[in-house]
């Protein structure tokens, strides 16, 4: 069914979440309808959303929508376990939740689990659901929000659960900023400034995808990487803690705008810890893009004066690849744990692969190469 024809049955006024590619459509519309500005807001996370959601509540007494990907049900469980659960404030809600790896339909590894548990979690947690299919009518979505809106009117929060194609939308709405540094040659500059002992752990999403075809264009394996599928926002902890551990090697973070904000407090750790071998570096395009290119809050931040606030030993910005290896040259002589943005156009390679290499295979790689 029609995104928009979607939006004004659940008869929501206030919308906030964080982008998902199953949920492509919905985003488009709000993102066409409102931009990212109220009643619509982008969230760093999924908890975040849902407590923007209840300021909304409170101070209107209506019903949001919180849209997220299914891998964001963990961000929202503390949330719905107390500040929205009947028995503390009875906050309702409406989330809509994009199905990713459900049962029997193909997809990226990092969902498979998620998709397999994404149903009996909202069982467990006491919220109801009504599952949208391709061939979901109109009449059937609005039974359903009948259905809900008891529920509702009793504090407790409900969900539609999205399958794949199950929304539309007519128009796909085009992102982009001002930069002009592709991600991907990014990526190439700081791995050929890197050393041979050098270990790389990169974030969700293309980032990784391009790290591991540079180094089969490289000629190289992929046992120097940890290629960080799913779990956003939590590649720059596991790097700490290799870094904490292997002292003798730099540890790299190829981090995202969007991962970096959705969990920023871990770079308040890292600075805390002091990781002298430690290298951040926050990949900037501003743009939520391995999910549609929906904008994040980083057009914003000042990232550099964020890292030295926080107590990192070194911040830089690289706009161009000259200025790019001017402050990966720069970098040599720090002591860390050294702080880089780089400021990188949205876009990607048409043909950009994805790793060939499974999951467990890479962690047991990465294993033998620490250990050698």
């Amino acid at each position: 069914m029609q995104a928009t024809e979607f939006l004004e049955i659940t008869g929501a006024d206030f919308f906030v979440g964080v982008p998902d590619s199953q949920l492509r459509a919905l985003c488009d519309a709000l993102m066409e309808r409102y931009g990212n500005h109220a009643p619509h807001v982008i969230a760093a996370n999924e908890g975040t959303a849902a407590g923007i959601a209840a300021g909304h509540y409170l101070a209107t007494g209506r019903s949001p929508l919180v849209y997220l990907q299914n891998s964001g049900e963990g961000n929202i469980v503390n949330a719905l376990a107390s500040l929205l659960h009947e028995k503390a404030y009875a906050i309702p809600l409406i989330f809509v939740i994009g199905w990713r790896g459900e049962p029997g339909v193909k997809d990226e590894p990092q969902h498979a689990h998620q998709g397999e548990v994404t149903l009996l979690l909202l069982d467990l947690m006491q919220v109801e659901y009504f599952v949208l299919s391709p061939e979901t009518t109109g009449d059937e979505v609005r039974a359903a929000m009948e259905g809900f809106r008891p529920l509702l009117e009793q504090g407790r929060s409900v969900a539609f659960v999205v399958r794949k194609d199950a929304l539309v939308h007519d128009r796909k709405v085009a992102y982009e900023n001002g930069y002009v540094l592709r991600r991907e040659e990014a990526v190439r500059t700081i791995l050929e400034a890197a050393g041979e002992r050098d270990v790389f752990v990169s974030t969700t999403g293309k980032a990784s995808r391009e790290l591991f075809e540079l180094r089969e264009a490289r000629g190289e394996g992929h046992e120097r990487d940890f290629l960080t599928i799913g779990s956003m926002g939590h590649s720059s902890s596991v790097a700490l803690g290799i870094a904490l551990s292997e002292t003798k090697r730099r540890i790299w973070c190829l981090d995202g705008d969007g991962a970096f904000l959705m969990h920023m407090g871990a770079a308040a750790v890292i600075a805390a810890a002091k990781p002298q071998n430690f290298r951040h570096v926050v990949l900037n395009n501003e743009a939520h893009e391995s999910v549609g290119g929906m904008p994040t809050a980083a057009s914003s931040i000042d990232f550099p004066a964020l890292a030295r606030a926080l107590g990192y030993a070194g911040a830089h910005r690289a706009k161009s690849r000259e200025e790019l290896a001017a402050a990966l040259a720069g970098m040599e002589g720090e002591t860390g744990p050294c702080f880089l943005e780089v400021c990188c156009a949205i876009g990607s390679r048409a043909d950009l692969g994805r790793p060939t290499l499974p999951p467990k295979a890479n962690k047991l790689e990465l294993m033998r190469f620490l250990r050698s």
